[in-house]
């Protein structure tokens, strides 16, 4: 089963479309007309099970030695599920999931401007 194609994402009040462009094994990619904005999806089987949602945004900024040069720079953002094989189920998953997100989103995003801030 796949994601809805295309997938879009919202940054800075700005929506992306982000059409899927490759699918494989257990793992889809979508990426950004301009190439900038790639979400990924992947799933990897083993003594565990880690499910993995990742999203990796690049821009063009000036470059810090030869600021008349526009260099690329990016970051990425992830979750990952490290599950047992055994002893979790979905719904017992996406509870744990539910309470990580409420904590994280709570008060206008404090924890993670706390975190971006460098505070543990």
């Amino acid at each position: 089963m796949s994601f809805t194609d295309p997938l879009s994402v919202t940054i800075s009040g700005t929506t992306t479309p982000l059409p899927r462009v490759s699918v494989g094994d257990d793992q889809s990619e979508y990426m950004s007309a301009n190439g900038l904005i790639v979400v990924r999806a992947s799933h990897d089987y083993g003594k565990r099970k880690r499910r993995m949602l990742r999203i990796d945004t690049s821009k063009l900024s000036p470059d810090t030695i030869q600021p008349t040069i526009n260099a690329k720079k990016s970051m990425s953002l992830y979750m990952v599920f490290d599950l047992p094989d055994e002893g979790f189920d979905n719904v017992e998953a996406l509870a744990v999931y539910t309470g990580f997100k409420t904590l994280i989103t709570a008060n206008t995003d404090d924890l993670v401007k706390k975190l971006l801030g460098g505070e543990s």
